[in-house]
């Protein structure tokens, strides 16, 4: 019988001798590659996450204790170790088991889904909470040295260090990365303590002594935290934490579970806030996964995988670049997955990487405007929503010609409710002067790219969908900025938006098979509303738009909003996502759950039809448009 099998709980993890400790970090890791290579996942983090997890359930009682992981994507192994091994083969599929911490699957997960440099706040709140309540109980907050280049987690340390009896430990997995090199000046002082020659004699030396100190009193913060001042001078991270009134203990070695339990151990018995110091490396165990640079195993997907909407913009920017030398790029950690390393990689003087900080980031794009320049920042939709204040205030007050390019738009599936790109059409919709496109295909992310990056005095957005990009849809004509995609009657004027073009002329097919004419508009720009679509509108019984963003003050409720101010009494009706946190699924299942497919669509408006025309619906409709 494997070790793994007869773990049903952390509290079984403590009955284990050192040897089936060993043996079960190695099987935890054949686990690993084996599913998610299957599942598709977070690979990379989770298996330099073995011992560090193996030992924060050995020294802390979880769930009294509450471990907050932040981001939550290197949670696997504690899924692992907290009853969820017999249902690991299910992780990411739909009715499975979530790629992130989920309430409703275990009393051993807390915060669900989380966006990156979060977890510390969330922390800070529980210890205060329990210590306010008089209740025994420690808080342990995980945190990337990715997810410290975010400024929410230095806001939150700053409050962490005011409170000196927050039963609070706060372990730090130093591997030098996030999705791509951690960057910045934290990054540096990390790496010269990872590069420095007397490293490792630093990891001996408090190896050996963190085993043999008292787990209490001075004594063992003679070893923990450096006193000595030699020890202190070396290292870098501790002089920087211990200035803001932080103990610090490290730098541990995050693969050596003995250590990391003594260093916990240690921590815990303190009683106030402390740092633990974690050296590890992403992938471990996997040579694979260790020895990639580009950090393809970050998260496992299909080797062979078609071309996506993500390879036409990066294709698409490379072209612009050379024709235009003031057009610059911004990433917040994530230059491959948004596709922003081919750019880099052909001007490298014209990439900037600024961390985990998308508030900086938009902020920064306006200096950048402000200078001369035309920066492309480059986001996942969902993350977006993290920086709409700077776009706002920042960005779009001063008439910055800044493009913001999204991707994953819409329903991205298998990450789960946190990263479904839902609200970013709506959100935008306030903003003043602001230009959003949402392009159908690949030809028209090209077109609409090169538009967006001509607009010198407003923000632009251009957000696009998850995946393999869609087959060319040529127009048959075009009124004002809008495709018309098809024709065949004034009975429904049918607006595709972005990626549900497609299903818009599904439904127009079916709608066409029942009798009605219909027209099949793709507006490329959907805000703002342009009003020859307006003027369109009115040659027709109904109007029906569809997207994939929230029904609330999406574009459905902006054409509406348009028509209305226009005098104009054609009846709308909009179809999108319901303002609720969508479970984990393939896109497909999802958008079948919420009725975004063009058979349950077509339904839904023949009804319309019926409740408005009654008796009138089989009536002949007049051609053209």
């Amino acid at each position: 019988m494997r070790v793994l099998e007869t773990v049903g709980g952390p509290a079984d993890l403590k009955k284990l001798t050192g040897q089936q400790l060993t043996d079960l970090a190695a099987e935890i890791r054949d686990v690993l590659v084996d599913t998610v290579s299957r599942t598709g996942g977070h690979l990379g983090p989770n298996l330099g996450m073995v011992e560090i997890t193996l030992a924060m359930h050995r020294v802390f009682d979880s769930p009294r204790d509450r471990l907050v992981f932040d981001t939550g994507h290197q949670t696997y192994v504690h899924k692992l170790l907290t009853g969820r091994a017999p249902k690991f083969d299910t992780l990411r599929q739909q009715g499975g088991l979530s790629g992130y911490p989920s309430q409703s699957e275990s009393e051993h997960d807390l915060v669900e889904n989380s966006h990156a440099s979060t977890a510390l706040s969330y922390a800070d709140g529980l210890a205060k909470a329990y210590r306010l309540r008089k209740e025994d109980r420690h808080v342990v907050a995980l945190i990337g040295d990715g997810g410290l280049t975010g400024g929410m987690a230095w806001e939150a340390l700053n409050n962490i260090a005011a409170a000196k009896d927050l039963k609070l430990v706060i372990i730090v997995n130093d591997n030098g990365r996030s999705y791509s090199p951690t960057v910045g000046g934290l990054a540096t002082h990390l790496t010269s303590l990872r590069t420095n020659p007397r490293y490792e004699k630093i990891l001996d030396l408090i190896k050996k002594n963190l085993g043999r100190t008292p787990y209490v009193g001075p004594p063992a913060y003679e070893v923990l935290h450096g006193v000595k001042k030699g020890l202190k001078d070396m290292l870098a991270p501790q002089g920087m934490f211990e200035d803001l009134g932080l103990k610090y203990v490290g730098p541990v070695d995050g693969h050596d579970r003995q250590a990391m339990e003594d260093a916990l151990r240690n921590a815990k018995s303190f009683g106030g806030p402390v740092i633990v110091h974690a050296v590890t490396q992403k992938g471990f165990g996997y040579p694979a996964a260790e020895q990639d640079e580009e950090d393809n195993f970050h998260q496992i997907r299909p080797v062979n995988k078609p071309r996506g909407w993500t390879d036409v913009f990066a294709d698409e920017l490379i072209r612009i670049g050379h024709r235009r030398p003031d057009v610059v790029a911004i990433t917040a950690a994530m230059l491959h997955p948004t596709g922003l390393a081919p750019f880099a990689q052909e001007f490298p003087d014209r990439i900037f990487d600024v961390g985990i900080a998308e508030q900086h980031a938009v902020t920064s794009a306006a200096g950048l405007a402000m200078g001369g320049l035309h920066p492309v920042v480059g986001l996942y939709a969902t993350f977006l929503n993290r920086a709409f204040d700077q776009l706002l205030l920042d960005v779009a007050l001063h008439k910055c010609g800044v493009t913001f390019v999204l991707d994953r738009a819409g329903v991205t599936g298998d990450d789960g409710p946190s990263h479904n790109g839902m609200w970013d059409m709506s959100i935008l919709q306030v903003v003043p002067g602001l230009r959003l496109a949402a392009p159908r295909d690949g030809k028209r992310l090209e077109e609409l790219l090169n538009e967006a990056v001509d607009v010198a005095d407003a923000p632009t957005v251009l957000r696009y969908a998850k995946g393999e990009v869609f087959p060319d849809i040529d127009a048959i004509d075009r009124v004002g900025e809008a495709d018309v995609l098809k024709r065949s009657g004034t009975d429904v004027l049918l607006v595709g938006i972005g990626s549900m073009a497609v299903t818009a002329m599904d439904v127009a097919q079916r709608l066409e098979a029942q009798g009605f004419g219909v027209t099949v508009v793709d507006p490329r720009w959907v805000k703002p509303v342009d009003p020859k679509l307006v003027e369109l509108a009115t040659k027709f019984k109904f109007v029906v738009t569809i997207e994939d963003n929230g029904r609330a003050g999406g574009c459905g409720s902006m054409v509406a909003q348009a028509l209305r101010d226009a005098g104009v009494k054609t009846p709308v009706r909009d179809f999108g996502i319901p303002q609720v946190f969508l479970e984990h699924a393939k896109r497909p299942a999802v958008l079948q759950e919420i009725g975004l497919t063009g058979q349950e669509v077509a339904r839904d408006i023949t009804e319309m039809i019926a409740q408005h025309q009654g008796e009138a619906i089989g009536e002949p409709s007049r051609p053209g448009a």
